[in-house]
């Protein structure tokens, strides 16, 4: 999906641009209990450390070492830098245009044509989605506030080809009236799935108080009403001022010779002509001399802010009050961001933060986030408050200005100070360790500030930045006069159960999907590539087993100073007892709330101290371990690790703090579409008594007692139902010695426990259950059945089936129909989701309400058309191709890499599996994949749930 980096109810420390997150770790734990999140996690920290070790233990001139800045005569801006750790490479394209070039009446152009540009060009009238599919590139795109970038990563042997597609449709995309309808409605179904979050529309509200008069008070994907109006020549001459080679910048990163790349490079963009004279004005990317967009002369333009006495209130349905503050702040440039961004830290990481000590630990709020934005133009402080259960948001509003003030007024410490350095530092390098990360950090410095060593200027000027500075910039900034407050109040109370009761159902529509995706057209418009892949150096974890039955896997890797931990503990809420649905939850999430021998706050301390992030998820099959450092701060994240699974002491008072922010949780997930719609999906498939039917409810949670928590963890958290994979830079003796040591002292007793899953009947007919959750913008669908586990022999056939039919929601049959020609869906995807003991089909997709039962029945049409027809043989080529260069391309990562090595373990398949993947998926044939459509799709048997508003009931699936 396509998509903007804004998000309503994300606040990132660092600001990164917006990434696909991997979906496998979501399949591997089979429609988990939505990760739960610890509700604190000790992430990224650091601290007593002198500046002076700091700079030499992180080493920031990594970063743009080795980096190369060209710019061709048609003024495209070409920056490369040789990463050859792994055969594959990144590709993007940065262009200087997004929201800031906007104004009301055309807000949203920019992400409109973000979406456009899949559509095709003169040269290559196709879906550009099935083109980097076929290629096996991860590709996507965003709009954000000063860019929109597309950006794809491949095996390295199809560089050229990703060149030679982004050339063309950087000179020759064609926006016809059919498609932007089309797209039109796409766009709107995803502002509608925005429009569903109070987060985002209270944000919204702020943000235009903030920024009356500026681009960047209005919504990066626009509104509804703008994007309804826009026509195809206000789009294309959009496209025409902006999409050129000298308001452009090109990056790749990864294993390639940059003297080649250059010359491949100049012979396919150098020929796309630059901006005519006086298109743009005189700065490429600025705002002047265009219809339709704001310009510096226009009287309207300011860059001054705004700011009300008295707080914004939203009183509208929806779950929970929330508070947000903004505060104005200076462009990205200026020398007060680094001192900012050290301020935020102090106020708002982890448990020894100001803000979390005065509201969270008060029981106040269940949560406080904030984030720094530093653009081209201007940039904010913004601090989201979650009340607690029953508090006033003045009070909380109150509390928040004292908290502030008094940091003010006493100042911070030294210690404070250097641990936030640290920690901010930390994420900066951690967050840089894939290509694709590498290239998205260059690309946001240079087109936000002109300059892609922006970040190694920034991390200098963050290693000396003093306890002065940090009040000095609470004192300019944080006042009272120059903040603008939102006030969330929901005025209806949201249902806290879901028990629709399923009724069969058929469709009576008869919506015909168009032919089959001929791919031979998508052949024909690819770009010349050799399609034999790069060998993939065959090297694999060195196993290991301690007497206690932990299992170990350990692959070094020196390409980052940096270790990634991923870990597993069988202790997932399939073990939930009926009445106390979300007590493993409950135990993962406040393993680091203290030991016998740290409270929480030490624990936070030593982490944070260090840079070091540890956090539990808890999933239906398991409990996954998630923890990153530096590579000298391996031993104690090991130690942190040992202890908290070891002697975990579930403190009274931290178990009910955190029950209480559970509660909250829990009423905001039965006020998202999505949420409600899996869980009664789930429910609807798997019957009472079996391990995945049960949820939390708010009766389940409070029956919860300390003893319980005790018991369950005394009972689940094993060694010998535990596994650790490490991936990065150590010693490999060194650190199994060292695990040895923390953890052989963990005693087990008794044999693990086990579950029986029974065996679940399908589906009679189509069911029908649309739960009704009043004024939602956007309906979300989930239609499925029971599927295959991991060691099913069909189960590479399956993977190959579902890419061809909802694997990518551009290219995949699916995609094609209901999302690309009917503009019905945001996003439409399928799954196998394979777990150890059971599995799921499911397909996902949201729409507009009105079109609910339309996607349904064509959704079900192209399941009966493959279930009966099949697919064709160079759909299955296609797909392979995909799946494998997808693979290969992941691998690349250190955390999916490492997230692999511990799933292969843990389903327990040999290690050679990590490469031996891709052979199983090339021997996959034709014949298997139409035997697995017949014997794995039933549109006729599929549980179908809309959650949403209430126009559904009335049009419901009959």
């Amino acid at each position: 999906m396509y998509g903007f980096a804004k998000f309503y109810s994300k606040f990132y420390k660092y600001p990164l641009p917006l990434l696909l997150l991997s979906l496998w770790l979501v399949a591997v734990f089979l429609l988990s209990d939505r990760p739960a999140h610890s509700q604190h996690p000790v992430t990224s920290n650091k601290e007593k450390y002198q500046s002076t070790l700091l700079a030499k233990r992180i080493m920031p001139s990594t970063l743009t070492e080795n980096v190369r800045k060209t710019v061709l005569e048609n003024g495209l801006t070409v920056l490369t830098k040789e990463v050859h750790t792994a055969p594959v490479v990144t590709v993007q394209v940065w262009y200087k245009v997004g929201s800031r070039n906007e104004e009301p009446g055309v807000n949203g152009i920019a992400h409109q044509l973000e979406h456009m540009m899949f559509k095709g060009t003169l040269n290559r009238p196709i879906q550009f989605g099935r083109l980097f599919s076929a290629l096996g590139s991860d590709s996507n795109a965003f709009t954000s506030y000063d860019q929109t970038a597309y950006y794809g990563t491949v095996e390295r042997n199809k560089l050229k080809a990703l060149l030679v597609l982004e050339a063309d449709r950087m000179r020759n995309s064609q926006i016809e009236p059919e498609q932007l309808a089309s797209e039109k409605r796409v766009v709107i179904s995803e502002l509608q799935g925005y429009e569903n979050s109070p987060e985002y529309r209270l944000n919204r509200a702020v943000m235009q108080a903030v920024f009356p008069n500026h681009a960047y008070g209005l919504p990066v994907g626009g509104t509804k009403a703008d994007v309804e109006k826009f026509e195809v020549e206000q789009v294309e001459k959009y496209y025409r001022n902006f999409y050129s080679p000298d308001n452009a910048v090109l990056v790749i990163v990864g294993d390639f010779q940059t003297a080649n790349t250059l010359e491949t490079i100049k012979e396919v963009f150098g020929k796309v002509p630059r901006q005519e004279a006086g298109g743009r004005g005189q700065e490429a990317g600025d705002r002047g001399q265009r219809a339709g967009v704001i310009s510096p002369s226009s009287p309207s333009f300011s860059t001054q802010h705004s700011s009300l006495s008295t707080p914004i209130v939203l009183r509208e349905p929806g779950a929970g009050r929330l508070l947000q503050v903004v505060y104005p702040l200076p462009d990205a440039n200026q020398p007060d961001v680094p001192a900012l961004d050290v301020m935020d830290y102090i106020l708002t990481e982890g448990r020894n933060s100001r803000l979390y000590q005065a509201l969270v630990e008060s029981g106040l709020a269940s949560e406080v986030t904030a984030s720094v934005t530093s653009l081209r133009e201007s940039g904010w402080y913004e601090v989201l408050v979650t009340a607690g259960a029953k508090q006033d948001l003045k009070k909380i509003d109150s509390m928040l200005s004292s908290a502030i003030a008094n940091v003010a007024e006493k100042g911070v410490t030294s210690e404070e100070v250097e641990r936030a350095k640290t920690q901010l530092t930390a994420d900066v390098i951690l967050s840089n360790r894939d290509i694709t990360s590498q290239a998205m950090r260059l690309g946001t410095d240079e087109t936000t500030v002109g300059d892609y060593r922006y970040t190694d200027r920034y991390l200098a000027a963050v290693r000396l930045v003093k306890p002065t500075d940090v009040v000095a910039v609470i004192n300019k900034y944080l006042t009272k006069e120059a903040r603008t407050v939102g006030f969330f109040e929901p005025t209806q109370k949201r249902i806290t159960e879901v028990a629709d009761k399923p009724h069969s159902a058929q469709t009576t529509e008869n919506f015909s999907p168009g032919a089959p995706v001929l791919f031979s057209e998508v052949i024909k418009y690819l770009p010349p590539v050799d399609l034999a892949t790069d060998a993939i150096a065959q090297v694999l974890p060195q196993e290991f087993k301690l007497t206690n039955g932990l299992r170990l896997l350990l692959l070094p890797d020196r390409s980052t100073p940096t270790v990634t931990l991923s870990g597993y503990i069988q202790a997932g809420t399939e073990f939930d007892p009926e009445n106390k649905a979300g007590l493993a939850a409950f135990v993962a999430d406040n393993l680091l709330n203290g030991t016998k021998s740290k409270d929480v706050l030490t624990i936070a301390k030593v982490l944070g101290e260090r840079g070091a992030s540890l956090d539990f998820q808890t999933y239906r099959e398991g409990v996954h371990i998630e923890g990153d450092s530096l590579a000298d701060d391996l031993p104690i994240l090991l130690e942190i690790l040992a202890d908290v699974v070891k002697n975990s002491s579930f403190p009274s008072k931290e178990l009910e703090l955190h029950r209480q922010q559970t509660l909250t949780d829990l009423q905001q997930e039965l006020d998202e579409p999505s949420e409600v719609a899996r869980r009664v999906f789930v429910q609807s498939i798997y019957p009472k008594k079996h391990p995945l039917h049960t949820f939390p409810t708010e009766e389940s949670l409070q029956q919860i007692q300390r003893q319980d928590v005790i018991d369950f963890k005394t009972k689940h958290y094993r060694p010998d139902t535990t596994v650790l994979a490490l991936v990065g830079d150590f010693d490999l003796d060194k650190v199994r010695s060292l695990i040895k040591n923390k953890f052989g002292d963990w005693e087990v007793s008794g044999k693990a426990p086990t579950l029986k899953y029974p065996p679940v009947a399908m589906p009679q007919k189509m069911v029908s259950v649309n739960p009704v959750l009043p004024d939602k913008a956007q309906a979300v669908t989930y239609m499925g059945y029971t599927g295959i586990n991991r060691y099913d022999p069909r189960f590479h056939a399956a993977l190959v089936l579902n890419q061809i039919l909802g694997g990518d929601t551009l290219s995949s049959r699916l995609g094609a129909e209901v999302r690309d020609r009917q503009g019905l869906s945001y996003g439409i995807y399928s799954s196998f989701q394979a777990g150890k003991n059971v599995g799921t089909f499911l397909i996902e997709m949201q729409t507009s309400p009105e079109d609910s039962s339309k996607a349904i029945a064509s959704t079900r049409q192209m399941l009966q058309q493959i279930h009966q027809q099949g697919v064709t043989a160079l759909e299955v080529e296609t797909a392979k191709r995909t799946l494998i260069s997808n693979y290969n391309v992941s691998l690349a990562n250190p955390e999916e890499l490492t997230d692999r090595i511990l799933m292969n373990e843990v389903y327990g398949l040999d290690k050679v599996e990590l490469h031996s993947f891709t052979d199983k998926i090339q021997k996959v044939t034709l014949a298997e994949v139409n035997q697995a459509a017949r014997e794995l799709l039933h549109p006729d048997q599929i549980v179908v749930v809309t959650a949403g508003p209430s126009v559904l009931a009335e049009k419901s699936i009959r």
